[in-house]
């Protein structure tokens, strides 16, 4: 192992603490999660119906780096999951990665998303969109001094059981772990490209 995913390693993002979740007996890595009172697997996509704030599930941690799963990949038929992401300052929120299956789309609600993509770089702010697809090497941190909030659409769902099991006890950003538990859900990942990122933007990870 280099010296630089060791020091990666070593400064694990504090995002992976679980918080007590809303909604009984919810799983993860790709088991059936509870659906919500009343629904049947037939009208889980299609009923009217509201997920109230408090029943929104949610995880990491609130001084670092938030996700909450706005919409899951089981309330649209597999069409598409929808995650709001709060880094705080200066965080990156995954080593760099590729997905072989799901597009995703940055829609920035407040704050600075630095992005980078197969060796290119952008900055986006409050309205902006930022495409990302399929099959190619990014990642993505909080560019700004103040707290960043993003919607990630990501499409087709699924994606975010995911983040659930890198939520779990022992399920952090390990260099010698998380390969594995990405290439379950066909992704890639590169702690070596990673550390410039963090070096060159004194990044928190």
């Amino acid at each position: 192992m280099s010296d630089s995913v060791r020091l990666l390693a070593q400064h694990q993002n504090a995002r992976f603490l679980l918080y007590p979740r809303f909604l009984s007996g919810l799983t993860v890595g790709g088991q059936p999660l509870a659906r919500e009172a009343g629904m049947t697997q037939a009208n889980q996509a299609t009923a009217l119906r509201v997920r109230r704030a408090s029943e929104i599930e949610a995880t990491g941690d609130p001084a670092v780096a938030v996700d909450r799963y706005l919409i899951e990949s089981r309330d649209s038929g597999g069409m598409v999951a929808l995650v709001e992401y709060v880094l705080a300052p200066r965080v990156l929120a995954a080593p760099m990665h590729r997905h072989s299956r799901e597009d995703e789309y940055s829609v920035v609600l407040a704050g600075q998303l630095g992005v980078f993509q197969d060796g290119e770089e952008v900055v986006a702010g409050p309205g902006d969109v930022v495409f990302k697809p399929r099959g190619r090497w990014h990642t993505f941190w909080n560019a700004g001094d103040d707290q960043l909030r993003v919607l990630e659409v990501i499409a087709p769902g699924g994606l975010e059981e995911l983040f659930r099991k890198l939520a779990e006890p022992g399920g952090e950003y390990d260099p010698e772990t998380l390969p594995a538990l990405a290439a379950e859900y066909d992704n890639d990942v590169d702690f070596e490209a990673t550390m410039p990122l963090v070096e060159q933007h004194n990044l928190v990870f």
